[in-house]
């Protein structure tokens, strides 16, 4: 049995419904149970029980490092022998905050079999456009021209089911991005295109202090453009591109 951390969300969910299609048996792991329709081999609780591995998601923010390692501590109390933890491309970046490194760590040290992820930004965070497209509004654009290795989440959900349930990634970091390096503009070129609207992005440069303007200068000054063959390499098929993302999730715009 596979116990999901982060069960609604956004890749939570996805992995959820890949390891139910691929007839394993999951606990979903949420703060609020109705949420997560009952179905066969699904089970839900708010807290961690015993089963065979854990997928380990945190909230952003400064609270990821106790959460991980309040959550990997019960994971060991309860008995579970394999953890597989969402982390975030950059990691050892200093100029990203670091939140996941002392997660990163406690993970390694846990004495359990472990593999981290590190995807870079998903193709779902365009949809904090939607407002913006709709009412025909240029889409604020923080990241210039920067460019990035944009992910499908759901690819990083079949990477983490090959983590939970195959004998080949204990002990492996793997960085996950998409096939493509795009810049937001670019993104944006592609959502109108595939809706038939007029969708066009506005250049704002961050602002202030704080994690998401040292992440947006991180983008603009080119640090994120990064494609790997990690996902492909463990996939056995090349991730999803932006476009392709898009085009399967139309009608969430």
């Amino acid at each position: 049995m596979i116990l999901v951390l982060g069960a609604t969300g956004t890749t939570g969910s996805a992995l959820v419904e890949t390891l139910l299609a691929r007839h394993h048996t999951v606990t979903a792991v949420t703060r609020d149970p109705a949420r997560v329709a009952p179905r066969k081999g699904l089970t839900v609780t708010t807290g961690i029980v015993p089963a065979d591995a854990i997928y380990l998601v945190a909230p952003p923010g400064p609270e990821i490092p106790e959460h991980d390692r309040r959550n990997l501590r019960a994971a060991l109390d309860a008995g579970i022998g394999r953890v597989v933890k969402l982390s975030a491309i950059g990691t050892d970046d200093d100029r990203l905050g670091g939140w996941h490194q002392p997660g990163e760590e406690a993970v390694r040290t846990s004495g359990l079999r472990w593999t981290i992820l590190r995807p870079t930004t998903f193709a779902s965070n365009s949809l904090a456009w939607v407002p913006g497209i709709k009412a025909g509004r240029p889409v604020a654009n923080f990241w210039g021209d920067g460019k990035q290795g944009v992910i499908d989440p759901a690819d990083i959900a079949e990477v983490a089911a090959e983590a939970l349930t195959g004998d080949d990634h204990h002990g492996r970091t793997y960085t996950l991005t998409g096939p493509e390096l795009i810049t937001v503009p670019e993104q944006v070129a592609v959502l109108g295109e595939i809706l038939g609207v007029e969708a066009t992005a506005n250049d704002t440069p961050p602002e202030g202090v704080g994690v998401f303007a040292d992440g947006a200068r991180f983008v603009r000054d080119g640090h994120n453009a990064i494609v790997t063959g990690e996902a492909e390499q463990v996939l056995g098929r090349r991730p999803a591109p932006f476009r392709a993302w898009a085009g399967r999730n139309r009608a969430r715009f």
